[in-house]
């Protein structure tokens, strides 16, 4: 396997609004461009973008610092320009972060990882699919993925790893295009591809952040309203420190108080410094307040109460069964995870309503492509079912 040594010079850092232009005027002349992001998320709350990387053919990379620049904006224009195509890798993660930070959407998505996993390929991440499908080698070091991208200047060894995310991708692209090509496969990871560019960074809820935290669901209700004030203490120490919620309290700590809110502070694994001084007299008082509190009841999301028949629902049972099978039948003789079939959503509808297979090739859920490739498969699998 070749490896590549990187020089400092295949890359540019762009700390300048003036020079920062002159890159986004290069960038609008280009048919594609590869495109990622690195955020501070594991030190830093809120999270934000602290660099971003582009690269341009021939293998230009741009690595653009946004925390030393006035605005982003004109890089917004591009990415949602219809005659640019975005190249990225597993693109969830950035097409809502740039939504979350500055409003930006990306138009025109094409995306490597599920590339990949329509040529079969099943480890998905990006060195993973760089080995198998152009024998390159690049380094995926733990410690720089998970390190503070906050910090600056940002070292040569960081500003390397962030190139390497975006220096290779078009020709990945190009690769694996024409294997999709060969497959007759194209169309239908540029339809995956499209669909994610609908993706919005949604404000987490306060009310409801106390169901998120891990092991809450073993509480009772009047143990969640204890939970519940601890958490909104601990908000406050998060957005006051700028730190995510795990280093400041972690949410074990918070369920073990509210199981046993009478517990000694000192005796409380992660607590920390909070066990001590005014930091835990604001915990005690947290823990009062929750105490004092009505019980708090976690939302259920009721579904109808089914009036089926026993026979009913045992024959919905053994049509979903068979319809599983047939996925999993079809993505093993196209080496394909079966998940990329169908979706269970629909085959759980057909199911119930075998006979509403025209309304449910219409759902939303349903792709263009797996109704053109798969619409007859599935109405011929559903004609055999009781």
């Amino acid at each position: 396997m070749r490896r590549h040594p990187v020089p400092a010079s295949d890359y540019e850092l762009i700390k300048d609004q003036s020079r920062f232009l002159g890159v986004v005027d290069t960038l609008r002349a280009q048919p594609r461009i590869a495109f990622d992001l690195e955020s501070n998320g594991f030190f830093r709350y809120p999270e934000r973008v602290c660099l971003i990387q582009i690269a341009i053919p021939p293998g230009q990379v741009f690595l653009i610092d946004p925390l030393a620049l006035d605005d982003m904006t004109p890089l917004g224009d591009v990415l949602s320009d219809d005659n640019i195509e975005i190249i990225l890798h597993s693109g969830d993660h950035d097409i809502r972060s740039m939504d979350r930070d500055w409003g930006f959407r990306v138009t025109s998505p094409f995306d490597t990882s599920i590339a990949a996993a329509f040529t079969g390929m099943e480890r998905l991440g990006l060195a993973t699919v760089l080995e198998s499908s152009l024998r390159l080698s690049i380094t995926k070091d733990k410690k720089l993925q998970r390190s503070d991208w906050t910090h600056r200047p940002l070292k040569p060894k960081a500003l390397n790893y962030a190139a390497d995310d975006v220096r290779h991708l078009l020709k990945l692209a190009g690769t694996l295009k024409e294997r999709l090509n060969e497959l007759g496969r194209l169309e239908w990871v540029v339809e995956e591809s499209a669909r994610i560019a609908a993706i919005r960074y949604i404000q987490p809820d306060p009310a409801a952040a106390v169901f998120r935290v891990k092991g809450s669901r073993h509480l009772n209700g009047r143990s969640l309203a204890v939970l519940k004030s601890l958490v909104d203490y601990r908000e406050f120490h998060t957005v006051r420190v700028g730190r995510p919620h795990f280093r400041v309290i972690p949410d074990a700590a918070l369920v073990a108080l509210a199981a046993e809110p009478d517990s000694s502070l000192k005796k409380v694994r992660g607590l920390g410094r909070f066990a001590h001084g005014k930091l835990a007299s604001g915990i005690r008082e947290a823990i009062h307040k929750g105490q004092a509190a009505d019980p708090l009841r976690r939302p259920i999301n009721r579904q109808p109460r089914s009036r089926l028949s026993k026979t009913q629902r045992a024959e919905i049972s053994t049509r979903l069964d068979r319809l599983k099978k047939w996925r999993t039948a079809t993505g093993k003789s196209l080496s394909l995870d079966p998940a990329l079939i169908w979706p269970m959503t629909s085959m759980k509808s057909l199911a119930s309503s075998p006979k509403d297979l025209e309304t449910e090739l219409s759902s939303p859920e349903v792709r263009k492509w797996q109704r053109a490739e798969f619409g007859p498969s599935v109405r011929r699998a559903l004609h055999h079912l009781p």
